[in-house]
């Protein structure tokens, strides 16, 4: 490391925050301003002695950016999906960032038409990417969106397919979602409040017309909730979605008749989620709805559609997670969890002869994939391994033959998939409960405690971590890395209480799961503490802030991206993106229990005197999910506090937000900054 640079000193301004009666001293407080030239001159300061700190590291950055870079297919493109008469196809060219959209009229040998160059788009913009886009029945323009700052701030605007003309309509500052009626010249979209970014309305905008002219349809007065606007896949119904974390409500309205009223599906009922399909003359609904934690799928008359009328399809099963559905003419196909893995059943509606798809490994993911027609026996599903790439496979769901259209292609000639071991281990928790943790790593790999370890995690929001392939990873695995994924409560892993027991006031469960399978790693000699590091961002970055306060004896290095840690501070200001909406998943501040729970494990809040471990911190400036003062803030703090000497980075993107950088290379760029932080505590270079 470098020696005689020493970090910025940010400056001190005590805030005193009271809420119920408690009063917390904030020293950073004035950072909450991107429009302050001290805020930016401060973020500059921490990247310059960043930059300074891992110059030494820069020649190798670069060895694995392109080694990174060397395994991908450049000239790669999507496998084709056939709908309303057009073949349709997302393409990358050699060299280039951005993806291509393109289509095929009817058959493969056809001309290729480009609908859009995001690489054209992108040209003179640091940052760039392509939202919604959505063809009109009549197959002859194309609703797209863009956002140029990475804030999800989107402009919606119209091409002419048959032109290439971009039409005068254009809608700013929107979500960039939005369908069209069936009269392909009504347009329906989402659109957010300006300070929190909370998408609460639905508007229609008709071709030819002024934005200030759309007609608002729907607006979302409940401030946890968000809206989104979807069609269905049978083309018939245009649907307005009100979710918040616990809560579901639909609206719908029949596409043929866009000037109609939208009607209620079935009435919001607190803590009851329900998403609908439609098909035939009828919906079906999975809820869970009746106490069916797990989920269950029901069935309506699209003439009778509150629950009263509900009919029972798959029943709730307390070992089984329903987790999605698709329909055909004559299959249902099911998406189930179960025991931490995914399930694939084909349900013929002859009622006969139902089956799972057979999945051998212990830590592969699979999911239906791109399926826009009912009337057909073919199945597109993905399928992947820690150690498979990942396929898209074509499944006749009546021969059961199987089609491999795709795998992706790790290139340089030099991965075999024989080479490396995938498993799945059971840490125990301190409750006594099994968490699963998925590993992969090199066959001459030996337990003896000396492996360097990544150990990844988020447990949130009920999202499960699945096992995946990554081929940048590699570069990692081919240095004597283990990697492993833990599934902690929080998720979904597990089914839905693995999600209920890691939320709210049981939170905590998150955090010490995480430190339970790091201490089982260590116990099993698949690492030490001198070789272990962890990894999360988002709210998987609250888990790196809490882990670093509870157990930083345990890892070396800890990687936390657009990391959620100022959690009581965030959560009782109704004015950043996302907080009212979360109340659900953290609680709300604002009352006494969860207050003070939260203060308990806020990782901002709870820095202590102590030693903590080489830490990499990343944000970005435009963040509307994270904001960047919050890994500021905390970096900034950590510098006054800890006792020993590790090495401690903020390094701020100030061109992009909470995805960080646009483009596909860009993107190993920031990741071989990651490898390369863990490579250089290990003393790896090759």
């Amino acid at each position: 490391m470098s020696e005689n640079i020493l970090p910025p000193v940010a400056k001190i301004i005590p805030k005193t925050l009271e809420n119920l009666g408690h009063s917390r001293t904030d020293n950073y407080f004035w950072m909450n301003d991107r429009e302050n030239p001290e805020v930016i001159d401060y973020l500059n300061k921490e990247n310059e002695y960043y930059h300074k700190m891992t110059a030494h590291t820069k020649d190798f950055q670069k060895e694995l950016f392109e080694e990174m870079k060397s395994r991908i297919k450049e000239d790669d493109e999507s496998v084709p999906y056939l709908y309303n008469g057009y073949y349709y196809i997302t393409r990358f060219e050699k060299g280039k960032d951005y993806p291509i959209y393109s289509r095929k009229k009817e058959s493969l040998t056809a001309k290729e038409e480009i609908m859009f160059d995001c690489n054209e788009m992108a040209k003179g913009q640091s940052y760039f990417q392509l939202g919604g886009l959505s063809v009109s029945p009549d197959n002859k323009l194309a609703i797209f969106s863009f956002d140029t700052v990475g804030r999800r701030i989107y402009t919606i605007q119209v091409k002419s397919l048959e032109t290439n003309e971009i039409l005068e309509d254009k809608i700013e500052k929107v979500t960039g979602t939005a369908v069209w009626a069936n009269d392909n010249k009504t347009i329906f979209y989402s659109s957010q409040d300006e300070v929190t970014l909370r998408s609460d309305k639905i508007f229609k905008h008709k071709l030819g017309t002024q934005s200030s002219e759309d007609v608002l349809v729907y607006l979302e007065k409940d401030d946890t909730y968000n809206v989104e606007i979807a069609k269905s896949k049978s083309r018939k119904y245009l649907a307005i979605e009100s979710g918040s974390t616990l809560t579901t409500e639909y609206r719908i309205l029949n596409a043929d008749n866009p000037d109609g009223k939208f009607e209620i599906f079935q009435k919001r009922i607190r803590g009851v989620e329900y998403s609908i399909n439609h098909y035939k003359d009828s919906f079906y609904i999975m809820t869970n709805a009746d106490d069916a934690e797990n989920f269950k799928l029901m069935k309506t008359l699209e003439t009778a559609t509150t629950k009263e009328n509900w009919k029972e399809v798959i029943a709730h099963r307390e070992d089984v997670l329903l987790e999605d559905i698709e329909i055909f003419a004559d299959y249902l196909v099911v998406e189930e969890r179960s025991n931490g893995l995914n399930k694939i059943r084909i349900m013929p509606w002859s009622g006969e002869g139902e089956y799972y798809l057979p999945f051998e490994s212990e830590t592969y993911t699979a999911y239906t994939s791109t399926n826009v027609d009912f009337d057909t026996e073919i199945l597109r599903y993905g399928y992947q391994s820690m150690t498979t790439p990942s396929s898209v496979i074509d499944f006749n769901m009546r021969s059961k033959a199987k089609d491999v259209k795709k795998e992706h292609q790790v290139l340089g000639g030099k991965f075999d998939k024989n080479n490396y071991i995938e498993e799945r281990v059971w840490a125990t928790a301190k409750d006594g409960i099994k968490i699963p943790i998925s590993l992969v790593y090199q066959k001459e790999v030996k337990k003896n405690g000396k492996n360097p370890l990544l150990q990844y995690a988020y447990g949130s929001y009920g999202h499960s971590m699945d096992a995946t392939f990554s081929s940048t990873r590699l570069s990692l695995l081919d240095r004597g890395f283990i990697y492993a994924i833990a599934h902690i409560r929080g998720g979904e892993d597990l089914g839905r209480q693995w999600y209920e027991d890691g939320k709210l006031l049981k939170k905590k469960n998150t955090f010490t799961d995480f430190i339970d399978c790091s201490t089982f790693l260590i116990e099993q000699k698949y690492t030490s503490p001198e070789h272990l590091y962890a990894e999360g961002g988002s709210a998987g970055g609250l888990l790196m802030g809490v882990v670093a306060n509870m157990a930083p004896e345990l890892f070396n290095g800890i990687i936390a991206q657009v990391a959620f840690v100022d959690v009581v501070t965030t959560m009782l200001d109704d004015s950043i993106p996302l907080t009212t909406g979360e109340y659900d998943e953290w609680g709300n501040p604002n009352k006494k229990k969860y207050y003070n729970y939260m203060l308990s494990y806020s990782p901002y809040d709870n820095i202590k005197q102590q030693n903590y471990p080489n830490m990499y911190v990343s944000t970005g400036l435009h963040d509307s999910q994270v904001q960047y003062w919050e890994p500021a803030k905390w970096v900034a703090k950590l510098r006054t506090i800890k006792t020993n000497d590790t090495v401690l980075y903020l390094d701020t993107n100030m061109e992009a937000g909470h995805g960080g950088a646009s483009g596909r290379f860009e993107a190993l760029k920031e990741l071989a900054k990651e490898f390369s932080f863990l490579l250089d505590l290990e003393k790896i270079k090759k």
